[in-house]
């Protein structure tokens, strides 16, 4: 297999034929003079053009590269996902496979690695794109997000990241949840960094984005906002959820109970029977609180106790 890779470069592509390999010689460019062991991985998202046998004729010359295949499209964020999955290195750098990203921005996230930072954002601070279609939608998607997400990233959009392999393999992606990366790693508490990049207009083939994705975005980002609330303070929130269905309950109960109380020949068993089932199902929301903030609590304990004793046995070894 070779050394084993410090830099995993994962490019996603779909119906890229005319820029693959122009991409393969431009990250080589970029990577190679910096003297560190790495590898590409190129995922193939269902291309239905020649990217995938042009990626495989990449492979065959150079055993750097690497390919992971789908056999349909599943969207950018299950490839670069995939890709993840399969890489070897210490540090992850993802970006497009349309050369909009410039692979020699890739030393600058390197380097920002190196002052300690577990994840790096790229800026698109003069981006090359249409202003109606791309440029205006992501600037108020950009500061929505930052809003409820309390995560103040100026563009969560840019393919361009650096991660630690150690970190991200914990974060969870689905539908278009690279988006939303540096939200959700926040939660772990991970030292975060954004620098400028440089994005170019792209040359060849089609764009693969347009406004048919707000929907997705927004609604993953009500999936964020949910996931980042509920992991501090699980039992509040459960208890908040539960009290709709508690006091309906109680309600429908109070009224079957007055029902039999005062108007003994009406039957009043079904509103009795639909508040127990509401009380019951009030009570079950509050009880999984329960449980999930003692899953939380016990597992925060064990990570300080966990950092207390990585903590001694460096200052044992120095």
């Amino acid at each position: 297999m070779g050394e084993t890779p410090t830099l995993s470069v994962i490019v996603p592509f779909y119906n890229e034929e005319d820029n693959i390999e122009r991409m393969y010689r431009a990250i080589v460019a970029a990577v190679e003079p910096l003297g560190i062991a790495f590898e590409i991985l190129m995922v193939n998202d269902g291309s239905r053009d020649d990217t995938l046998p042009r990626a495989i004729s990449i492979v065959e010359r150079d055993p750097r590269v690497r390919v992971v295949n789908f056999r349909r499209n599943y969207g950018q964020t299950p490839a670069m996902a995939a890709g993840m999955e399969h890489a070897r290195g210490d540090i992850l750098v993802t970006l497009d496979g349309d050369l909009q990203n410039d692979p020699a921005d890739i030393e600058l996230f390197l380097r920002k690695m190196d002052e300690g930072h577990d994840l790096v954002v790229g800026w698109r601070h003069n981006r090359q794109d249409r202003m109606i279609s791309r440029k205006i939608p992501s600037r108020i998607a950009n500061r929505l997000i930052g809003k409820v997400t309390g995560v103040p990233i100026k563009d969560n959009g840019c393919s361009l990241k650096a991660y630690r392999a150690s970190v991200i393999r914990h974060i969870p992606l689905y539908s278009e949840m690279h988006r939303f990366i540096p939200a959700m790693a926040n939660i772990a508490g991970p030292r975060i960094a954004e620098i400028k990049v440089r994005h170019h207009a792209r040359q060849f083939g089609k764009s693969k984005y347009g406004l048919s994705r707000i929907y997705k975005v927004l609604l993953d980002m009500l999936v964020i906002k949910t996931v980042a609330s509920f992991t501090s303070r699980p039992l509040l929130w459960f208890a908040m959820l539960s009290m709709p269905l508690l006091l309906g309950g109680l309600a429908m109960f109070g009224y079957a109970v007055f029902k039999v109380l005062y108007s003994p020949g009406e039957s009043s068993l079904s509103i009795a029977g639909g508040g127990l089932i509401f009380i019951t199902g009030a009570l079950t929301m509050i009880s999984s609180g329960a449980v999930a903030e003692l899953v939380f609590k016990t597992g925060d304990v064990r990570e300080r106790d966990y950092a207390r004793l990585t903590l001694r046995t460096l200052r044992k070894a120095t």
